[in-house]
């Protein structure tokens, strides 16, 4: 398709691809989706090889959340039978990494629920990363913590951490109806905060809340302009007992899609598959390596992941190698411009403060254009998904590792 031989140009030269072709992208029918994942596989390639960074997330305070996201299992009101606790000490902390890093892992996510850190829970989570870091020479830490106040991502920097995750999550058109106790404004100024502080920026989404393609393509165009290291694509988990309980929009070819539309804007960033992917995408994981260069390993935040050797060999089988500690993620080009830290971390768990869907994301942009139909490249009216099987067999909620006295999934 000239569609697809154009984006892989531009992704090759870093050229932003237009709106029109990004939601083209998205309009691809089924048929078509394996020309998509060559074409924007080629892109993921010629910047990140066939590496694959892994990394692991902490839980480190589950549930008791005062915000009111919708999608959350952690969320205010929410009636989902997760594990509850508060902050884990920073020995249960680095005890729970270090079963990622001997999986694997290259980088340590550490989430906490809320709606943002005091100044006592910086103090405890520096305390924590001190200690995982000095038990793990290598290590990159990212720290999750929600809506940061000025001065504590220097704090969480000076303690030694790597990057901060805090996700936009969808477009800024429609952030007010999933969540209202605060603002999309919110998010872009903490991301803004961490890349201030010379942390490395990680923001990403979530797909499959009932959105438009076009508040897809905004929230990466948004995304774009952010200019985080990561960005997590999460697919959401419809979680029984929260408001998208329902919410089954995604098959694994619109995930496919979603994926090659991240990458054909972001070519030259690190692109996370996060939470939700072995619901969504189920038997197609494979493909999707093709268009990520990151991914969990294990279990998520409140819901588990597949295994964390299922995860390994899915890796070596579709001919891909992990990612090594002494290898730098983004590429040169990024580690020269950032000079420090972040460009050697280039990534970030999807996690976001109090979201179990574990992502991140990023700001701003503006004239949304319809989504695409019919063809590649032909834009047209916004055509809502239509509704998929529900299959809340595969939402499995976690029950080991961190908060709990059974081994992790790593």
């Amino acid at each position: 398709m000239d569609l697809l031989n154009t984006l892989v140009d531009k992704g090759l030269r870093r050229e932003l691809p237009t709106r029109e072709e990004a939601l083209a992208v998205l309009a691809t029918s089924d048929d078509d989706v394996l020309d998509v994942v060559a074409a924007a596989g080629k892109v993921r390639r010629h910047w990140f090889g066939r590496r694959v960074k892994l990394n692991y997330l902490v839980n480190l305070k589950s549930g008791l959340c005062p915000e009111d996201c919708s999608y959350c299992s952690q969320r205010l009101g929410s009636k989902a039978e997760i594990l509850k606790y508060t902050w884990l000490k920073p020995d249960e902390a680095s005890q729970a990494a270090a079963a990622g890093l001997a999986g694997g892992a290259k980088r340590v996510c550490l989430v906490a629920s809320g709606r943002g850190p005091t100044d006592r829970d910086v103090d405890r989570v520096s305390e924590t990363i001190r200690t995982i870091k000095e038990q793990n020479e290598q290590v990159e830490v990212c720290a999750c913590l929600g809506l940061l106040s000025d001065g504590q991502a220097e704090r969480l920097r000076e303690a030694g951490a790597d990057a901060y995750n805090h996700n936009l999550n969808t477009s800024e058109s429609t952030y007010g109806d999933i969540t209202t106790t605060h603002t999309y404004a919110d998010r872009v100024d903490t991301v803004n905060k961490a890349h201030a502080a010379g942390l490395s920026a990680c923001s990403g989404l979530i797909a499959g809340m009932g959105e438009s393609d076009a508040d897809l393509v905004d929230v990466v165009f948004s995304l774009r302009e952010l200019d985080p290291d990561s960005v997590p694509v999460n697919f959401l988990i419809p979680f029984e007992g929260t408001p998208l309980a329902k919410e089954w929009n995604l098959t694994p070819q619109r995930c496919l899609r979603i994926l090659a539309m991240v990458r054909f804007v972001c070519p030259d960033v690190e692109v996370r598959i996060a939470g939700g992917r072995e619901v969504h995408l189920r038997t197609m994981q494979p493909l999707a390596l093709h268009l990520a260069n990151s991914i969990f390993l294990g279990d998520y935040l409140t819901s588990e992941g597949q295994a964390g050797k299922a995860d390994l060999e899915m890796i070596a089988d579709a001919g891909f190698e992990v990612e090594g500690a002494g290898e730098v993620t983004l590429p040169q080009h990024r580690v020269d411009a950032a000079g420090g830290c972040g460009s050697v971390c280039g990534s970030h768990e999807g996690c976001g403060s109090h979201e179990d869907a574990d992502a991140c994301g990023t700001t701003a942009a503006a004239d949304t254009c319809g989504t695409t139909a019919g063809g590649c490249g032909t834009a047209g009216t916004a055509v809502a998904p239509a509704p998929q099987e529900a299959r809340p067999d595969l939402v499995a909620v976690r029950r080991r590792g961190a908060g709990t006295d059974l081994a992790p999934n790593a």
